[in-house]
């Protein structure tokens, strides 16, 4: 497994980040209940085939129900091999207001201390903002803390996850954060504006919905009539296809990691399989010239509405 370094953090990730989200909740078409997810013990022995494979970058969050309890099971006797990233809770309460003083304070270190008893560890190797708006992202008492908590030792760097490339923009003006993690892939193209910025300022650049929630793999056919132009538009991918890149996981991956500065991409992976088909398309060989420029030509004419939690809760995924 390639290693990439994580900005200018002096962190040295595999291109390949194991997506720990599948394994905490049920997540991804077709998984309607933990009935459908691996049990606890299967979850730890693919976190460990994971490992001796090479990868070293384990992402998850606080919100991803058991995913931080099994990781720390998994790794509590090889933490030193490992690089462990998670996010904090949301920090907006019901009423959508962020929280001020103390109680900010408190909910941002409740959440790391929650995170590290989970994970049996002392510290996480990368502590994220979970799903940092513009307001958040202006927020100076949140960065702060952040910080802050980096100075204790808490965390050994500190970064955002953002959606919009708007959100994007911002964190890295802020010149607060080490790391962003942002949605990239075939389809939505847009974060890539802002790769060079980013690296230019020794941010690390985290990707993830590489495979677009599955719908960039075999899973894509069949969708919900609303997807209807989503579906057709994934079939494009094909004239891409040849004997070394035969089918679109494999094709979605390799995009992904044809820009250098990207430093991972965050896989979601609930079977064997699934990493097996990841790390033999993340071998070093990824698309260059006329199919790099012809990939980029073939993303979505309209990727505002590749609005994934949107249609989770419309049901379009199910």
């Amino acid at each position: 497994m390639i290693k990439r370094q994580l900005g200018k953090t002096g962190i040295e990730v595999s291109e390949v980040a194991f997506g720990g989200v599948e394994i905490g909740i049920p997540y991804g078409i077709g998984v309607k209940s933990t009935a459908d997810m691996l049990s606890e013990t299967e979850a730890i022995k693919l976190l460990h085939v994971a490992a001796d494979l090479g990868i070293n970058f384990f992402d998850t969050a606080r919100i991803y129900g058991n995913s931080e309890t099994i990781m720390g099971k998994a790794f509590k006797n090889r933490r030193d091999d490992v690089v462990i990233g998670t996010k904090c809770r949301h920090l907006r309460d019901e009423n959508g207001n962020i929280p001020k003083d103390s109680k900010l304070k408190k909910i941002i270190e409740n959440s790391l201390n929650e995170s590290l008893e989970a994970l049996q560890t002392d510290h996480v190797d990368i502590f994220m903002l979970h799903q940092a708006d513009i307001t958040i992202l202006e927020n100076e008492e949140i960065s702060t803390i952040f910080s802050d908590l980096k100075k204790k030792g808490k965390c050994r760097t500190i970064g955002v996850s953002t959606y919009s490339p708007e959100e994007t923009k911002k964190a890295i003006e802020v010149g607060k954060w080490n790391v962003i993690q942002v949605p990239f892939n075939l389809m939505d193209q847009r974060q890539a504006d802002f790769f060079s910025l980013a690296t230019k300022n020794g941010i690390g650049i985290i990707i993830r919905s590489v495979l677009l929630k599955g719908l960039l793999s075999d899973k894509g056919k069949g969708l919900h009539p609303a997807l209807a132009e989503v579906e057709k538009h994934i079939k494009c991918y094909d004239e891409l296809l040849e004997e070394s890149i035969n089918n679109l996981s494999s094709l979605a991956i390799k995009f992904a990691l044809s820009f250098p500065e990207v430093s991972a991409i965050l896989v979601g992976i609930d079977r064997q399989e699934y990493l097996y088909k990841s790390l033999e398309a993340a071998n070093g060989i990824y698309l260059k010239n006329g199919k790099l420029s012809r990939a980029k030509e073939l993303s979505y004419p309209d990727p505002g509405f590749l609005n994934l939690p949107y249609w989770d809760k419309m049901n379009w995924l199910r």
